[in-house]
């Protein structure tokens, strides 16, 4: 019995299609897969992504090859950085005979962070993504993506009323198309350095005053937020364009104030 290596199988993804019609993006969505993240101090970090592969078909070629994508996934490489990534987005083109393709990747993300009081130490769980795309004859373009919690409490609130001030956890979404390295921590300082504080996984009873008091001296309503964001990133050489969106879950309402911005840098 001749062994199944020795079979010849017909390769029909290969065949020939005579629609003629490109297909812009086809491959495989909704893969999880462990991968690991070295971070802005050279730090790695395990997580388990879910990515979403594909490639450009041409007109004239039936389908492309599923299970490579997966191929790609299990060739051993090292953690993943802008370099490392650039390096998985060239062996995908070549291993699907392909002259542009994306790879998009969205995973959770930590941040260690230490109390500002206490200094005791926790981590804090965010949603990031990067996304890797090579179109034709266009060097390949890495962005960040990555969902900071953050606290916002409002300035109207606080101008008329005798005591306190109305105040809700807010979702900044930072997006940078880089033209030079940049860490994902980089990202998430600058968004936790313009709301009126950030959030830490735990804290201490100082420390809860800490960030009530600071949350109280730098209010911002949810135009603030993006407006002094978009500031930070303009003046961030590494990034060619930029989008941020802030979504303030309000506490005194059923729904929330959202704003959103975006530019470019030259």
């Amino acid at each position: 019995m001749n062994a199944p290596e020795k079979f010849h199988l017909p390769d029909i993804q290969a065949s020939e299609d005579l629609r003629q019609l490109a297909i812009q993006r086809v491959g495989v969505r909704g893969l999880r897969y462990p991968i690991s993240l070295r971070d802005g101090q050279g730090r790695v970090q395990p997580t388990v992504a879910t990515l979403e592969m594909t490639v450009f078909l041409p007109p004239e070629v039936k389908g492309t090859h599923m299970s490579r994508f997966v191929e790609i996934l299990e060739t051993e490489r090292g953690p993943l950085d802008l370099t490392e990534l650039q390096v998985m987005m060239n062996d995908t083109l070549v291993h699907l005979g392909a002259p542009a393709g994306r790879i998009h990747m969205r995973f959770p993300f930590f941040v260690r962070k230490q109390a500002p009081v206490s200094g005791v130490e926790s981590l804090l769980d965010m949603d990031a993504s990067i996304t890797i795309e090579k179109a034709f004859g266009r060097e390949a373009e890495v962005s960040l993506q990555v969902v900071v919690p953050v606290t916002s409490l409002c300035p109207c609130s606080k101008k008329i009323s005798e005591y306190g001030a109305h105040n809700q956890r807010s979702h900044l979404t930072l997006t940078a198309v880089l033209r030079d390295q940049m860490s994902l921590e980089r990202l998430v300082r600058i968004a936790e350095e313009e709301a009126s504080c950030e959030v830490f996984g735990l804290l201490k009873r100082p420390d809860e005053k800490w960030v009530t008091e600071r949350a109280y001296d730098n209010p911002k309503f949810v135009e603030d937020l993006v407006r002094d964001v978009a500031l930070r990133l303009k003046a961030e050489p590494c990034i060619a364009r930029w989008t941020i969106e802030s979504e303030n879950f309000e506490s005194i309402h059923n729904h929330s104030a959202y704003a959103f911005i975006e530019g470019s840098n030259g």
